[in-house]
């Protein structure tokens, strides 16, 4: 928490930031746009703090990716300076459409799960809060969306508070189907 409070407190430089970017793009898309697939997730237009908090977590091990820890164990971002410029190029890149839904089958039990659980924190339509670093979750891709979903629920993201698993746990398979496929629209 220090150091993403410290992070928040350096001023972004997107110019440099768009010169690091590459580094990231073999993963996520020069555009930012991430996988179809869901394997990556689309970054572009995520707020500022979220992406900068997300990039402290790896580095500190609260949250955990074989991926991004390579990249900064390879010490490709160095130092919070690095983390700032990057998190304020991704935040500026446009959004785009995303087309990695799920068949629908389960949308009904997952938007009312989403509406029940989640909505109060990350917004009616996923829009999440730049303020509360709550990450914008609509528009994101289906599969990504349900592994991340999972992950929380099994323990295996440090970064998110007690009370995700604790909720995630309570969902279905249908519902957290649903619940992605119905952010994911």
């Amino acid at each position: 928490q220090q150091e993403f409070q410290a992070a928040l407190k350096r001023v972004p430089d997107p110019a440099r930031g768009r010169e690091l970017y590459p580094t990231c793009a073999g993963c996520h898309g020069m555009d930012g746009a991430g996988a179809a697939d869901g394997s990556v997730p689309a970054i572009a237009g995520q707020y500022y703090a979220v992406i900068l908090k997300q990039l402290v977590d790896f580095r500190e091990s609260e949250r955990w990716n074989q991926r991004m820890e390579k990249v900064l164990y390879q010490r490709h971002l160095i130092d919070l300076v690095d983390f700032a410029d990057i998190a304020g190029y991704v935040s500026s890149l446009p959004r785009h459409a995303n087309r990695d839904f799920g068949d629908g089958a389960a949308l009904s039990a997952g938007t009312a799960a989403y509406f029940r659980d989640c909505a109060g924190c990350h917004g009616a339509v996923g829009q999440g809060s730049a303020e509360r670093v709550t990450p914008r979750l609509g528009g994101q891709h289906y599969g990504y969306l349900v592994r991340q979903i999972r992950l929380a629920g099994d323990l295996r993201r440090p970064n998110m508070i007690a009370e995700h698993a604790q909720t995630v746990r309570r969902l279905s398979a249908e519902e957290i189907s649903g619940m992605a496929d119905y952010l994911s629209r």
